[in-house]
């Protein structure tokens, strides 16, 4: 299957976007994840040969614009995924979780149909295997305690999303005084 590679620099690091022949976003993953990313191509669609490209200027743009601030850019943005049908559902889930909000995993178990508490967990797996990153909203899960639980890119970057966002508020560090001898 042919499908193409780009890189997209971002706040949180460099991005590997993969589109196929239709500029359908089939993968978005940051560039120093990039094993995560080849092995979910394999994983999902076999032989992939991928042609390195400029980003089609739509996707780009809508991305730089979300990092600008315009959360809802990247709602017109068309994704494709492979997987199993559990994923897929839960990928299509979490594009209508929208910009500046959370929601639970417990929660989203239920709105697909789940009454079974266990069925958080595989939502967490699917969710955790989401091979779209930002455009597929899976850092705006959260556990029911509010921790923001894994995130398959680094929690430093789901919470800098969520702040980002305003889902949640930023988190101040105490800037560190240096103890010197004798004070």
């Amino acid at each position: 299957m042919q499908m193409f590679m780009s890189n997209l620099a971002s706040p949180l690091g460099d991005m590997l976007l993969v589109t196929d022949s239709q500029q359908i976003v089939r993968a978005l993953d940051f560039a120093d994840h990039k094993a995560r990313l080849n092995r979910g191509l394999r994983e999902h669609y076999g032989s992939v040969e991928l042609a390195e490209v400029p980003a089609p200027s739509e996707i780009a743009q809508a991305i730089a614009r979300y990092f600008s601030g315009e959360l809802g850019a990247l709602d017109i943005l068309r994704t494709e995924t492979a997987g199993s049908e559990l994923q897929r559902r839960v990928w299509a889930a979490l594009r209508h979780i929208p910009a500046g909000t959370t929601t639970t995993y417990g929660k989203l178990a239920k709105e697909l149909g789940f009454d079974d508490p266990r069925a958080a967990i595989d939502i967490g797996a699917a969710n955790g295997a989401n091979p779209i990153a930002i455009i597929v909203p899976c850092h705006r899960v959260i556990a029911s305690n509010g921790d923001l639980k894994g995130y398959a890119w680094g929690l430093h970057r789901k919470r800098w999303l969520l702040e980002h966002e305003k889902a949640i508020a930023p988190q101040h560090v105490e800037p560190q005084t240096a103890m010197l001898p004798g004070i």
